[in-house]
């Protein structure tokens, strides 16, 4: 038996400890894309491709009366003009809400059931009604303009709470007061005690502000048909294609084998990409007509119309404490906006996901949520960054700083006070999972050690002297990650010495490709350059539950353990035919397969080849190869503790955040690097709801932000330069011991900031603003507040 030598142990384990687990390794695509190589769907085309361009109502509420399609079709380089009585007729199925969500009844959610293209009404402006296609986009757009619609105007409401009330407008028969789910959580009896029972109860009227996502990348999809396969591809973003392709032949009516999703890069997705949309079915539906590729590319101004949105809840939140501070219950009631129609997992964020997050880091024993998901003339809503995670950070936060200023407690002794304490994990939550890991305490002191808490009184003493307002907030968080799934783990050793990972979750902005591989490397000892990532062909990933939910390195992490499991149960076999030795004698490290206490091994690499190229003997595996799922792998518990500074121009209402501090619990880190990018865009996000970002309507239903022009985004200036600190438990529920965190800046920064900002303001009285604190809010909170004062 040859020896082989190269790499040896020693490179290898030089290897490893470059790419290894917990080392700030570069992202493998960063070069391609900051060249502006990337490849996104708008990139490709196909020979033959037609266009297409939907045509929407500019009405909120209404009854189609007609559509006259006869104009348009006589336009030059229309192919096709189809209405919903077209699709109708093909039998495509609805969109539809596919989570279990019950009543406080104990009877299913109401569905929407929502059609590809309406035939009866329209439910919000920018519903889809009909559709063209024509040989160049913009024949397609002229043609769609000259598509005559006849509605008549029904009254609309865009208000979740109005739309429940007596003689409001109503979307559907069958659906009364627009009521799609009216969600129950606690032990009602037990709750009104505490409360009743309580020296101190601290109540807050919320907003949580609706946004829209606005990714980088807009909607965009190339629907292709074979007709002697009878079976369609899609080249569209995703945030998963095995899902993406269960929901598109649910809806085309044909089994999942008959449908293809492709997706190339994507520029960011932040829930919205996770669902299907009505413009899929449309082009596919052409593209089988025409038996041509038809493309359709949204404009940011349609997609301020047609994409999901997110938050979007009035809550009355209730906390209840006793003489010394310690929280008896905390319960949320309200209302969350569902928009028009409900898909994906709409009602989720707004009810059972607030819920299950708003217990935190605290010891409250009760917990209770009262939330009617309510329709109403408006875009549809989906999951955006946290979906629900963030959304009841801000509500405990927000009840916390306001408890202990009613009360006269130091903000951050209440909070210390009742902290779940380390000798009480595994910790029960009254959100119904338990806590398996964390130090919430430890995060808490080191943020408030790197904050340089204790000497912001000077701070602010300096703000004063220029004129400025400063405040200071503290903000703990929890969140709960994705409900327990599976996930594909397939790893295969090509014939050019690559090494290929298939799974089922995908990178949208996230760099999955780089640590990926340095968990495959650690585990296996193969070379960091030579593994590949297969996210995007649903023909290859065959099981997988998408990116969601900061989900994707537990699950992906745990089914790469198990999979490189298997790859050195079959290596020891392979290695101990070929090296003539018992496999009980086979040991693996570093990489190599060597016999124990001999010098003699093989690299995993060669192994590979050797058996690739040639026979092996009878019983031993004919490859290293593995094709394995996981079983579901549990939810974890990502935490941590912001700070945030804020300076304000009393004179105009500006605010200017002047330091951030976020120090976070995410279990074992692979790559700190790109682990401390994902904290960056989350707090980024939350910066812009915080501080300047709401979708606004007019009585009619009329959106009043459907542009740049009127819909704020947080810019370079905004966001300051943060001091990141971990303070890691690693969780015990998957073998990595890792925690989710691409959610965690949204879940941390809401609150802290605008706690921050009530502080700043609270010599003037000022308890209380609701999102986004815009330079006009504070400016007139603080004249109302002087005219308080002064009277």
């Amino acid at each position: 038996m040859q020896d082989y030598t190269s790499p040896s142990s020693l490179e290898n384990a030089v290897a490893l400890q470059k790419y290894g687990v917990g080392q700030p390794v570069r992202r493998k695509e960063d070069d391609t894309l900051v060249r502006g190589q990337g490849k996104y769907t708008d990139d490709f085309s196909l020979p033959g491709q037609a266009y297409a361009w939907i045509v929407r109502s500019s009405h909120a509420h209404g009854i189609i009366r007609g559509i006259d399609t006869g104009a348009a079709k006589a336009m030059p380089g229309v192919l096709g003009i189809w209405t919903g009585a077209d699709l109708a007729a093909a039998n495509y199925g609805p969109f539809t809400c596919g989570l279990p969500l019950k009543n406080r009844d104990g009877s299913p959610l109401l569905q929407t059931n929502r059609p590809a293209l309406v035939t009866d009404k329209v439910r919000y402006v920018g519903d889809p009604v009909a559709f063209v296609v024509a040989e160049t986009p913009a024949q397609a757009r002229d043609a769609a303009e000259a598509v005559g619609l006849d509605i008549e105007p029904l009254p609309a409401v865009t208000n979740a709470e109005e739309a429940t009330k007596p003689g409001a407008p109503q979307l559907y028969d069958h659906i009364p007061n627009n009521v799609a789910l009216d969600y129950h959580y606690g032990d009602t009896a037990k709750i009104d005690a505490a409360f009743a029972g309580a020296a101190h109860v601290t109540r807050l009227d919320i907003i949580n502000t609706r946004v829209a996502v606005v990714p980088m990348e807009p909607r965009v999809a190339i629907g292709i048909y074979d007709k002697a396969a009878d079976h369609y591809t899609i080249q569209v973003p995703t945030q998963g294609v095995s899902g993406s392709q269960a929901t598109l032949a649910k809806i085309l009516n044909v089994p999942a084998e008959k449908v293809r999703i492709l997706t190339a890069n994507v520029g960011g997705s932040f829930g919205m990409k996770n669902i299907s949309y009505p413009e899929y079915t449309c082009i596919l539906h052409a593209a089988k007509v025409l038996g041509r590729p038809v493309k359709w590319t949204d404009e940011r101004s349609t997609s301020f119309l047609s994409d999901s949105q997110g938050r979007a809840q009035i809550i009355h939140a209730e906390l209840a404490l006793d003489a010394e501070g310690k929280f008896l219950a905390v319960r949320l009631s309200g209302y969350g906006n569902l928009g028009a129609y409900i898909s994906g997992v709409a009602p989720g964020p707004l009810s059972l996901n607030t819920g299950k997050n708003l217990a935190s880091v605290y010891r409250t024993p009760l917990l209770g949520v009262d939330i009617k998901t309510v329709l109403t003339n408006t875009t549809l809503m989906g999951a955006y960054r946290g979906a629900g995670r963030p959304e009841a950070n801000y509500f405990m936060e927000r009840l916390i700083d306001t408890a202990a200023d009613e009360i006269g407690i130091n903000r951050l002794t209440l909070r210390k006070r009742n902290f779940i304490k380390p000798a009480q994990l595994p910790f029960p939550a009254a959100s119904g999972v338990t806590y398996d890991s964390g130090d919430f305490q430890g995060v808490f002191d080191k943020a408030i050690e790197i904050s340089d808490h204790a000497n912001f009184a000077k701070r602010k003493k300096e703000s004063r002297k220029n004129g400025k307002l400063r405040g200071i907030a503290v903000g703990s968080y929890l969140e709960v990650t994705a409900p327990p799934s599976g996930e594909l783990g397939k790893i295969t050793f090509d014939p050019d010495g690559s090494v290929t990972l298939t799974t089922g979750t995908l990178d949208y902005g996230q760099g999955h490709g780089t640590p990926f591989a340095q968990v495959l490397s650690a585990q296996l000892g193969v070379p960091f350059d030579k593994i590949k990532l297969e996210q995007g062909d649903s023909d290859l990933v065959r099981f997988g539950n998408g990116t969601g939910g900061s989900r994707s390195i537990t699950a992906t992490g745990k089914a790469i353990v198990e999979s490189a499991g298997m790859v050195v149960a079959k290596g020891k076999q392979a290695a101990a035919q070929l090296m003539e030795a018992s496999e009980a004698d086979i040991e693996f490290a570093n990489g190599r397969f060597t016999i124990a206490g001999t010098d003699r091994s093989i690299d995993i690499m060669e192994l590979a080849r050797r058996m690739r190229e040639q026979k092996m003997p009878e019983g031993a595996p004919a490859s290293l190869d593995v094709d394995h799922n996981t079983t579901e792998t549990p939810s974890t518990f990502p935490n941590g503790c912001h700070v945030a500074e804020v300076e304000i121009d009393p004179e105009t209402g500006v605010v200017r955040i002047v330091r951030y501090t976020g120090v976070n619990d995410f279990g074992t880190v692979i790559n700190p690097m790109i682990v401390a990018g994902q904290l960056h865009g989350g707090v980024a996000q939350g910066i812009g709801q915080a501080l300047m970002e709401e979708v606004s309507y007019d009585s009619s239903g009329q959106p009043i932000t459907g542009s740049f022009m009127d819909y704020a985004m947080p810019r370079a200036e905004d966001v300051p330069l943060m001091a990141v600190g971990d303070h890691p438990s690693p969780a015990t529920s998957n073998p990595l011991g890792t925690k989710g965190c691409g959610e965690a800046g949204c879940a941390g920064s809401l609150a802290t900031l605008v706690n921050a900002v009530i502080d700043a303001l609270s010599e003037y009285g000022i308890t209380h603003i609701d999102m986004p604190l815009t330079p006009e809010r504070v400016w007139r909170a603080i004249q109302d507040g002087k005219k308080a004062k002064a009277a």
